[in-house]
């Protein structure tokens, strides 16, 4: 990736060839900005777009799919210009936040229905459409109506309706929004198969697990502006200037806490029932010597974890 973030290209030997390339883009609702002066380039592979609810993903995935057009700059998709471009359309895949069906269709026929309308004939179309939807688990209910699914069962006929056509580039606005347990696997597992497949996504969500589980690449939007992109770890690795959390699960949190006390990288420690939380401002180090104090002094645990390693930290740390 390469942008205006403060994260820089942190894709670690990726090679730079851009799926999506923006130059500049910003659009204005009348006196309310939606995202301003973006420049960014998302390589191929999969990606995630995180932001908080009103961050501006959705203007950006607007402006990416030529729903709307921007008030200044441009964004490319597969090295062609976006807006009016009815080629370059046909080659993605989109499934957008807001529910839009026909109640009284079935979900077969509403996917068929869009892939005619995108030009396929009615034998290609119906096949085409009930692949799909056996592939989100939902073959059992595509020929019941609309108006009786459930949300998690809508949210996967959209994205059916957005592989269908098997495209170059998927773009997928909150997928997971109101999805059963169930539901939310299978969808990962669609994601997952899709990029193995050599194919691209982005995934939009303000649930920063939900792209964890996809992807380490990322793009954090807040307040219609890039903060950072690249690979999870190494944004995560910018901001080590505040302490890591590290908690250590043990019967002997006062023996570990002796052991650590004296270490130049603990900032402090803190009591929990059963639980040692450790603040470090030195994390490479630490996280090399803590297994290490552990087996020399024989201190007995269940489980290192450490909740700053995630994107969680990662996006609270640079919207703060």
């Amino acid at each position: 990736m390469t942008g205006n973030g403060r994260a820089g290209d942190l894709r670690g030997g990726r090679p730079p060839k851009p799926v999506v390339t923006a130059t500049g883009l910003t659009k204005w609702y009348g006196l309310v900005l939606g995202i301003s002066d973006i420049n960014l380039g998302i390589a191929e592979g999969t990606t995630g777009l995180l932001g908080p609810n009103g961050a501006g993903k959705s203007t950006f995935l607007k402006l990416m799919t030529g729903q709307i057009r921007a008030s200044r700059g441009e964004v490319r998709l597969l090295g062609q210009p976006v807006w009016n471009n009815p080629q370059v359309m046909a080659r993605i895949g989109y499934c957008p936040e807001q529910d839009a069906f026909y109640g009284w269709m079935t979900g077969l026929e509403f996917v068929t229905t869009l892939l005619r309308i995108g030009g396929y004939a009615k034998t290609d179309a119906e096949d085409l459409a009930e692949s799909a939807m056996r592939l989100l688990d939902m073959g059992d209910a595509m020929d019941r109506r609309i108006s009786g699914y459930s949300k998690g069962m809508r949210q996967r006929t959209k994205i059916a309706q957005a592989i269908a056509h098997d495209p170059d580039l998927l773009i997928l606005d909150e997928p997971l929004s109101g999805t059963d347990p169930v539901g939310r696997v299978r969808i990962l597992e669609v994601i997952r198969r899709y990029e193995k497949e050599g194919k691209n996504v982005i995934l939009s969500s303000h649930v920063l697990h939900d792209v964890e589980r996809t992807t380490r690449d990322i793009v954090l939007i807040n307040k219609g502006k890039v903060i950072a992109e690249g690979d999870v770890h190494a944004i995560r690795g910018l901001i080590d200037q505040y302490p890591h959390m590290v908690r250590v699960r043990t019967e002997e949190s006062r023996r570990l806490a002796g052991l650590l006390a004296g270490n130049d990288g603990v900032v402090s420690l803190e009591f929990e029932p059963g639980v040692l939380v450790i603040k470090t401002s030195a994390p490479d180090t630490f996280y090399g010597e803590l297994p290490r104090i552990l087996s020399e002094s024989n201190v007995r645990f269940t489980e290192i974890s450490s909740p700053d390693d995630n994107l969680d930290a990662v996006f609270r740390y640079l919207v703060e």
